[in-house]
């Protein structure tokens, strides 16, 4: 199973002449599939490996953040070290994306797949027994990486492996609702699973990952592939890129701690911003840059990753916030947090079939701009929060209403992140999308928990309630510089379609008279 002359670099055609037998009854039951309305197993069991990848990257997120009173009570870990558990996974997760891109291109993409999801399992086993912080954030660190090789990997695949059309609209459309699924569900599983061990949350999907690579082996099937190529991975840039990142996130954490003005915190600032400038230095200089800097040139493309990272970032940092008061303030079980997140979730799920109407009736400016508006109104309405509260009254409405946010956000950005963007560079634009989305969940989380404080272990309500506060007061302003740059990029297109509509020369026939 590991002949190093084969691997996905093309369409999933034909077995390699020294594949297994089984594997090539597998590869040629593909092949004669990928393209008709009736898919046979092999092709379903493909598209559940895959699908069950992506499924894990969401659940592992959300159903870890359900965790996180427990974990911090059992461990004796303070508020800034809980949002690493968070910062560390999403942190690797988007600063490596990228890279995790190309690697699977240059690599192959079966290979990158099967090692990262391996990773990503054995990650997870070993978290499970952890005690140590620090060790706990690095394997988090690892877990997130493996993700960003996972997905990138997973995405080629299938767009290599089932034809364009029917077929492939298809599979990435069970793709996509599997990914959301995981994120709305990680919630619940997470509750649960709470309720026993918090530790189950860090092995129950350790055990999934090894199975669906187990299946990997299987049915993904292996393709001649070009000679093996180290130097266009750009190893310097996602280093760079990486370390900047970390740092940002440690010195805006570690201030309170340090104070803003003293030399640890303007020395970290500075370093990364030093690491950040030297990773445009390399961009601009590598023959194949992870990130290809003109393509920032577009103003719909950069607006739709300052929306993305505003919108994941917000409501990341929003949950971790929430899921510290109700459960170490209010004395709610994680089951009972779970459901209080749940009617959100389900109007995102609902909602799926009726957005595409949407985007064919509006354009993508103005379903940010509503979408936008509803999260800016779900933190405000969550202000009014005070002790003694039931939850239809101070919680319910937050919840609607982000729900309505992200089903109105979600798609447009990611439409508008690659529309115009030419067909070469297509996975680079998704790529920056889904690396925006995760590095704001970083910063933005980072910035709530400084505002929370660090000093303070076990936070008690009389504690947290006004650092909260605090906390989602300038999310709600971060919120609302989005809204205010969406409503910039609605103006300019309202002025570039009157020009438009001003330079174009008359249609009527112009007659002489006779």
């Amino acid at each position: 199973m590991n002949d190093p002359n084969s691997e996905e670099n093309g369409s999933m055609t034909s077995a390699p002449p020294h594949s297994s037998p089984g594997a090539t009854r597998v590869a040629g039951a593909l092949a004669s599939t990928v393209s008709d309305s009736k898919w046979k197993p092999a092709t379903w069991i493909l598209l559940i490996v895959l699908c069950g990848a992506l499924f894990l990257d969401g659940l592992d997120l959300t159903m870890v953040g359900v965790a996180l009173p427990d974990i911090g009570r059992d461990l004796h870990l303070s508020a800034s070290s809980l949002q690493w558990i968070v910062s560390g996974y999403v942190l690797g997760y988007g600063s490596l994306l990228l890279l995790g891109g190309r690697a699977s291109d240059l690599l192959g993409r079966r290979r990158v797949f099967l090692a990262a999801l391996c990773v990503f399992g054995a990650a997870s086993v070993v978290s499970t027994f952890v005690d140590s912080d620090i060790l706990l954030i690095a394997l988090r660190f690892i877990k997130g990486a493996s993700a960003a090789f996972t997905v990138p990997a997973g995405l080629s695949i299938i767009n290599t492996t089932f034809t364009e059309g029917k077929a492939r609209s298809r599979a990435m459309g069970i793709y996509a609702a599997c990914g959301a699924s995981g994120f709305s569900l990680g919630l619940i599983f997470g509750g649960l699973l709470t309720e026993l061990n918090w530790r189950l949350t860090f092995l129950v999907p350790g055990p999934i990952a090894l199975a669906l690579v187990v299946a990997g082996l299987r049915v993904i099937p292996r393709v001649p592939r070009e000679k093996l190529s180290l130097s266009g991975l750009d190893l310097r840039g996602a280093v760079t890129c990486t370390a900047a990142l970390l740092l940002l996130v440690y010195a805006v954490v570690e201030a309170p701690t340090h104070g803003w003005g003293s030399l640890s915190t303007i020395g970290l600032l500075a370093l990364s911003v030093a690491l950040m400038a030297v990773f445009v230095v390399l961009e601009r200089r590598h023959a194949t840059p992870l990130l290809r800097l003109g393509i920032l040139r577009s103003a719909p493309l950069v607006h739709a990753n300052i929306s993305a990272a505003v919108m994941f970032g917000g409501y990341v940092a929003f949950q971790f916030l929430v899921t510290l008061y109700v459960q170490n303030s209010l004395g709610w079980s994680p089951i009972h947090m779970a459901l209080a997140f749940l009617p959100g979730g389900l109007i995102v799920v609902l909602s799926g079939s009726k957005i595409p109407l949407l985007l064919e009736r509006f354009s993508t400016v103005k379903l940010l701009l509503a979408g936008l508006l509803a999260f800016a109104a779900a933190y405000a309405l969550f202000l009014r929060v005070s002790p003694g509260q039931a939850y239809a009254n101070f919680m319910l409405p937050t919840i609607l209403l982000l729900g309505v946010g992200f089903a109105l956000c979600f798609p447009a950005v990611n439409v508008q992140a690659t529309a115009g963007v030419k067909d070469e560079e297509q996975g680079l634009a998704s790529g920056i999308l889904n690396s925006s989305l995760q590095i704001g969940g970083a910063i933005v989380l980072a910035v709530v928990t400084a505002i929370l404080g660090t000093g303070t272990t076990h936070i008690q309500h009389a504690q947290l309630l006004p650092h909260m506060k605090a906390a989602i007061g300038v999310t709600v302003g971060i919120t609302i510089f989005a809204l205010l740059v969406t409503v910039v990029q609605y103006t300019r297109n309202r002025r570039q379609e009157a020009a438009a509509v001003e330079a174009e020369p008359s249609e009527r026939p112009e007659y002489s008279e006779v």
